[in-house]
């Protein structure tokens, strides 16, 4: 089997593979290795590699196969994670100079569960600034460039992650996802973004943005892929206060299934139209017409308070994010800048923070510590708190006539970088299909639909209310099944690596 094929197989056959020794962990590796060194330069995905620690891995899973250990079915499969995960022996700086250099003295438990499971970390990935950004270019180190387009975004704040996938760095990544970090980037690089139900994976050891809106998922290549991620990294952790004390749904079984007969689908009234570019309502209007005619029973849904989430999602995250960094004061970890003797703790504090701090989160900061500033705290993130409710009652209201609803993923395609760095607003706006699911709490993804006439992908954002999250992977794995037989196979086998340029559509 040649190397390109290798690099271009989902993770469940890469699985496969190394189960019945066609290939071994530690050659799988290496030619991730290579893919990295070779594109990297170009597209910025990492910014920490561990070629020594994940060969070391890898050969201790080629060595407990030989020796006839059972193992699960992604053992030795190589996986990138996002760096906000914290991971004990490799930097994980946030994407910031705050944290530049800081290595953790623990693992978050997804990391825990990805050695157990026996993945091989490769590295971690690039993002924005402590997650705040839809485009991956707040990174204190460079931005992510997208491999379908090397002067577009990837999509953020994990776009590190999804770029990684699409351009076969790597089969898998983690990412986590605030108000769209993993299924944004999954839209505009044609790759599987996952945000589980609230709490059904473990934010333990994830450096805080937003506490209660922060959700750790799976970036994958398949739909098939995600659930067997989204498996080994769900379920309860005592760890973390927020966590579902009950067991997840047959996530694989459900990707397996392929079929959505009988299935009530809801069209989300609210995203689309003005603002909607019409290639993206083009391929999401093709995907629901196939699920109509594979048996789902298709209606429109109202869900009129969706058009004030995005504003009220811009009081609650930057107030729980000027609470979550506070502790980056300079005093314990992290940047500490004109600590010479002659100043005091106040302004050592100021200067390492006015420097450690890029321009965006300071942005987000200066917000949120107002709108929870004395006198203004009810007017702002209480009046916002109230428009989460009616959020989440509009999802209620929906799920009792829907399984699932449907919207596309974004309102447009990868745009250009820099085009809107700018324009906050315009930039914000790139999660407008997404944020709703944050501040329910339901399940949420992100699945490929197909290309717009520049050649782009498109993704259909699908939502399940929380702990189904099996229905987003019974609705992904038929559209998935469905596509690549009009298509002749994924669409991501129509990117061709380039090693040491870039990477181009075929």
């Amino acid at each position: 089997m040649s190397d390109a094929h290798l690099l271009t197989r989902p993770a469940h056959e890469l699985g496969a593979l190394l189960t019945s020794g066609e290939v071994g962990a530690a050659e799988l590796t290496q030619l991730h290795l290579d893919q990295i060194e070779a594109l990297n330069p170009t597209l910025n995905a990492f910014l920490h590699v561990d070629a020594d620690g994940a060969m070391e891995t890898a050969r201790s899973i080629d060595a407990a196969r030989a020796s006839g250990a059972e193992l699960g079915p992604l053992a030795g499969v190589p996986i990138a994670v996002k760096d906000n995960f914290c991971t004990l022996g490799q930097p994980t700086t946030c994407g910031s100079r705050m944290l530049e250099d800081w290595v953790p003295p623990y693992d978050a438990t997804v990391v825990t569960r990805l050695r157990a499971a026996g993945l091989v970390i490769l590295g971690k990935t690039n993002m924005d600034e402590f997650a705040m950004g839809s485009s991956t270019e707040t990174s204190a180190f460079g931005p992510t460039r997208n491999p379908w387009d090397t002067d577009r975004i990837p999509g953020g704040s994990g776009g590190g992650s999804s770029a990684a996938v699409a351009a076969f760095m790597a089969p898998l990544a983690v990412g986590s996802d605030t108000g769209g970090s993993i299924r944004q980037p999954g839209s505009v690089t044609g790759t599987v973004g996952v945000k589980p139900t609230y709490g059904g994976v473990s934010r333990y050891g994830v450096v805080a943005m937003a506490s209660s809106l922060d959700q750790p998922g799976p970036v994958t290549r398949t739909t098939l892929d995600a659930a067997l991620l989204h498996e080994v990294m769900g379920g309860h952790d005592p760890h973390d206060s927020t966590s579902i004390a009950q067991p997840l749904p047959a996530l694989s079984e459900a990707a397996r299934r392929g079929d959505v007969a009988g299935m009530r689908v809801g069209v989300v009234k609210e995203f689309g139209g003005e603002g909607f570019e019409a290639d993206v309502e083009a391929r999401f209007h093709e995907a629901v017409e196939l699920l109509r005619g594979a048996g789902a029973e298709v209606v429109e849904v109202s869900c009129p308070n969706f058009l004030y989430a995005l504003s009220a999602y811009y009081l609650i995250m930057p107030s729980e994010l000027s609470s979550n960094l506070a502790r980056f004061d300079a005093m314990r970890y992290g940047l500490r800048v004109g600590d010479d003797g002659t100043r005091g703790v106040e302004e050592v504090m100021s200067m390492t923070r006015g420097e450690g701090f890029g321009r965006e989160a300071k942005r987000r900061l200066i917000i949120g510590t107002y709108a929870l500033s004395s006198g203004y705290q009810d007017q702002y993130y209480g009046s916002a708190q109230k428009v989460r409710t009616l959020v989440a009652r509009d999802f209620e209201a929906a799920f009792a006539q829907c399984d699932v609803l449907v919207s596309p993923t974004t309102p447009t395609v990868a745009f250009r970088i820099g085009e809107r760095m700018s324009d906050p607003m315009s930039m914000y706006k790139a999660d407008l299909c997404t944020i709703p699911s944050n501040l329910a709490g339901n399940a949420s993804a992100s699945f490929p639909v197909g290309l717009s006439s520049d050649g782009l992908p498109v993704g259909i954002q699908v939502i399940a209310p929380p702990m189904a999250d099996d229905r987003l992977y019974r609705v992904g794995g038929f559209l998935e099944a469905t596509l690549e037989k009009q298509w002749d196979g994924p669409i991501l086998d129509r990117m061709v690596p380039l090693a040491g340029t870039k990477v181009v559509a075929r």
